[in-house]
């Protein structure tokens, strides 16, 4: 075998081929993109709608089964297509077992998971690693969530996208979120720190909300057991009162 000369544009740009490749891998490029997009069509508006985690798997698979098909010419295009069907196929009947099937549906497609309850995010979610508290923040911003006491429920669906439930009368004191804590954070107030009387304070990573009665700031919060605490942001009807 002959070394391979560095830097040599015609290898680069064409590769060892006869020009006229390129009209194949047209070709090829078509069939198989013509027969996916019928076979996608087929499915249904549930898998171009969303990605599940079946479809993100069907959307690993069929870029994987097509790509090589497309340019390289020791790759038969039936083989090719022939993956594609049998991928999609599968598919479809993971589909139909999915809506017979409430296991199934739990076991393929998951279920939400509870987020934030009045204000505070659940102590379940937190030891979860699916969603880190800067993204949950940065969701909520997106919602226009200024504080989690804004917030009277909020999920993370089975496909990732976060649902989110104000409080209707929206003078509930919360956890600020904005500005953004990379941008400013809020001030840390340790547990058992000296603070001034009469202080709202807001667990940094939970939200839970603790009145301090004396100059002190409570011990460890009691939903997550962290150890930092902030001034919440109140409501001004919430103050007057």
């Amino acid at each position: 075998m002959e070394p391979i000369a560095a830097f040599d544009l015609q290898r680069m740009l064409f590769g060892d081929e006869s020009p006229l490749f390129l009209l194949e891998i047209i070709f090829r490029t078509l069939i198989v993109y013509v027969y996916a997009l019928l076979l996608l069509r087929w499915l249904g508006s549930r898998t171009i709608g969303q990605l599940s985690t079946i479809e993100f798997l069907l959307v690993i698979a069929l870029g994987s089964a097509v790509g090589d098909a497309m340019f390289y010419p020791d790759v038969p295009l039936i083989h090719a297509l022939l993956v594609v069907t049998v991928v999609v196929v599968a598919n479809k009947l993971l589909d139909m077992l999915i809506a017979r099937n409430k296991a199934a549906e739990r076991l393929l497609d998951g279920v939400p998971k509870e987020v934030i309850t009045d204000g505070v995010i659940d102590r379940k979610f937190l030891n979860d690693v699916s969603l880190g508290g800067s993204e949950l923040f940065q969701q909520l911003r997106h919602h226009g969530v200024e504080h989690l006491g804004q917030v009277a429920r909020a999920y993370i669906e089975p496909d990732g996208v976060l649902t989110v439930f104000r409080d209707k009368a929206d003078d509930r004191p919360g956890l600020p979120i904005v500005p953004p804590w990379e941008i400013e954070p809020p001030v840390k107030i340790s547990a058992l720190a000296a603070t001034s009387n009469s202080t709202l304070l807001a667990c940094r990573r939970c939200g839970q909300l603790h009145q301090t009665e004396e100059a002190v700031a409570p011990g460890n919060c009691p939903n997550c057991a962290h150890d930092l605490w902030t001034q919440a942001r109140v409501h001004e009807a919430y103050r007057d009162d």
